[in-house]
């Protein structure tokens, strides 16, 4: 028994303190929701449908964030680009965004519309970010990365600045920022405390240390990809050549399909 009253409240401090880290813990373990964080409509389905369409067969609910409004996804010998045409394209794209996620089984498609072709990792791309990382509480986040792979030669479609862009802002609204209560102070006066999220998949790093088996999913995946009409056409051609890269990628694994990630904790 205590008799010292001081040591006794002391220890039930400590204890109150060790049951809400606890608690905490057990929230982010049982919380599965994750959040995938994307430029343009169409990104996701090329990096990680599979993964994704795999985690809500396992019972996680997944949001799409897309940063851009999709506007400067129009036909490539388009003479028309005013705004109304730029209006039309970004409906279209937010239109089979949706439907490549009703595929997948998402719960959501976040927009925040910057302008496509324009984004740049600045402090309002952070802060709308964090909004969404502490609103949702991920414990799992998706995006791409925010450097180019060199060796054996850059791929140069892969490595819109959009989507670098995209990279730097998500990592940093990561860590320190959704994280920290001292970050963006005025989001704790919206209603939304910090969060830590646990696991970060970046997709297209330079380094690559896991893989997702995507050899149930694929064609969920495909299907995904098809609802893109307007960037993929009819999906003929690009089809063999999407099932051999995840090939390709599975091989390195042992797996039939693939999709590759440079995983980190953050602990």
């Amino acid at each position: 028994m205590y008799n010292d009253f001081s040591r006794l409240d002391a220890s039930l401090h400590a204890c109150g303190t060790r049951e809400k880290e606890r608690a905490l813990v057990s929230e982010q373990e049982q919380s599965k929701v994750a959040m995938v964080i994307m430029a343009h409509p169409d990104d996701a389905e090329f990096g990680c449908a599979g993964t994704v369409a795999l985690w809500v067969r396992e019972g996680w609910d997944v949001y799409y964030v897309v940063c851009t409004d999709g506007a400067g996804g129009g036909p490539d010998d388009a003479t028309d680009v005013g705004l109304e045409a730029q209006r039309r394209v970004t409906e279209t794209r937010k239109r089979e965004q949706r439907a490549a996620g009703e595929i997948l089984g998402i719960k959501d498609v976040i927009f925040l519309n910057y302008p496509d072709g324009e984004l740049e990792p600045t402090i309002d791309l952070r802060r709308d970010l964090v909004r969404v990382l502490r609103r949702y509480r991920p414990a799992r986040v998706i995006c791409p990365s925010p450097e180019r792979i060199w060796t054996p030669v850059l791929m140069i479609r892969r490595y819109h600045p959009d989507h670098l862009a995209v990279g730097v802002a998500s990592m940093a609204a990561i860590y320190p920022a959704s994280q920290n209560p001292w970050a963006f102070p005025e989001l704790m006066n919206e209603g939304l405390p910090p969060h830590k999220v646990s696991e970060i998949y970046i997709m297209g790093a330079p380094a690559v240390n896991y893989a997702v088996d995507i050899s149930a999913t694929i064609e969920q995946k495909l299907a995904a990809m098809r609802a893109h009409v307007s960037q993929v056409g009819n999906f003929t051609e690009l089809e063999p050549r999407i099932r051999k890269f995840s090939a390709e990628q599975g091989a390195r694994h042992g797996m039939t399909y693939a999709e590759e990630f440079h995983r980190a904790e953050n602990l």
